[in-house]
């Protein structure tokens, strides 16, 4: 009995690794699966949506090259190799990253833009660059002008486009009437302004944020007006996720089983708040199947191999052995 237990034990981790292992090598990175703990991505807040990011899901993560990364903007102009492109419900790439490349829960937000450096010279001492340009720590250069991919924003001092399907996209907001007439300057779509990026990287949002993108708005620095932003441990403001930042790309989903750690979750995460409603009866159902799946197929495998003829001629060596003593 005791065997046969620690038999079962050793099957059971030794299938877990090879999953895991085996998510490994498609994914290139470890950990391979991250937990969604937020509504931020979910497309239908009731009962969720398969292929879309909801609370409570797997998500497999893929080795992170920001030269990978497809923006909303690249996806949605016309002309762009790109163009087309989709995943998880919405145009563009979804990404893991972690806020300003500290500790703390990854977000899964979607690439929007991308500011890339244009015009660019060393720094000074002290890591200090003249000419107004902007120090990147993660590149150590000075930046003077941007790219932005996608739009056709070559060599700008600030960034400034609007995502409402003329050249790119439209990116609707999704604001309710009383939010637009009580914020001015609000649009009904995407709209950065006078962005002027504090390092290279993308710009990020949740595709439930109503157009909040992660990296905010301030009078110095532009971005989207009406945008909180998101905040770091040390209570900084996110800037622009940069390749150092980057975690992963958002790979296929599996749906509803990752609700069973965030009913165990503590610290900063939500729990299972933000989990769709539907989610509960997809994952109970789940469970059941997995849970009689081996009862039911038993009888069915026995018979399979009690039938084969690998077996028969084992059963025919057995009586053989047993007449001859």
């Amino acid at each position: 009995m005791r065997w046969t237990l620690f038999r079962e034990m050793i099957l059971a981790v030794s299938m877990i690794s090879l999953i895991i292992l085996s998510l490994w090598a498609i994914t290139g990175q470890m950990p391979p699966l991250v937990v969604v703990e937020s509504d931020s991505m979910v497309h239908d807040a009731e009962s969720g949506e398969v292929g879309s990011i909801d609370a409570g899901d797997l998500v497999l993560v893929h080795s992170p090259r920001s030269s990978d990364v497809v923006t909303y903007a690249e996806a949605t102009e016309p002309f762009n190799t790109h163009y087309g492109y989709s995943s998880h419900g919405m145009e563009g790439d979804v990404i893991i990253y972690s806020k300003n490349g500290k500790s703390g829960t990854p977000i899964i937000h979607r690439a929007i833009m991308e500011a890339v450096p244009s015009l660019t010279s060393p720094p000074s001492g002290n890591d200090t660059c003249n000419d107004e340009g902007v120090y990147d720590s993660n590149l150590n250069i000075c930046i003077h002008s941007w790219d932005v991919p996608g739009t056709g924003l070559n060599n700008v001092t600030s960034i400034d486009w609007e995502f409402n399907g003329s050249m790119t996209g439209y990116y609707d907001c999704k604001r309710d009437t009383a939010f637009n007439h009580g914020e001015i300057g609000l649009a009904g779509h995407l709209k950065v302004e006078s962005w002027k990026p504090k390092a290279a990287g993308f710009l990020t949002l949740g595709d439930n944020n109503k157009c909040s993108v992660d990296q905010g708005w301030s009078p110095s620095n532009g971005g989207v007006q009406g945008a909180s932003g998101l905040y770091d441990l040390d209570g900084w403001a996110v800037g622009p996720v940069a390749d150092a930042h980057l975690v992963g790309i958002a790979g296929a989903e599996i749906p509803w089983l990752g609700t069973v750690k965030l009913l165990f979750a503590g610290g900063e995460s939500p729990g299972t708040a933000q989990v769709p409603d539907a989610t509960w009866g997809w994952l109970f159902l789940t469970i059941a199947v997995i849970l009689a799946a081996p009862i039911a197929l038993e009888p069915l495998l026995n018979r399979i191999i009690k039938n084969s003829p690998e077996f028969k001629e084992f059963e025919m060596e057995k009586q053989q052995v047993e007449y001859s003593d």
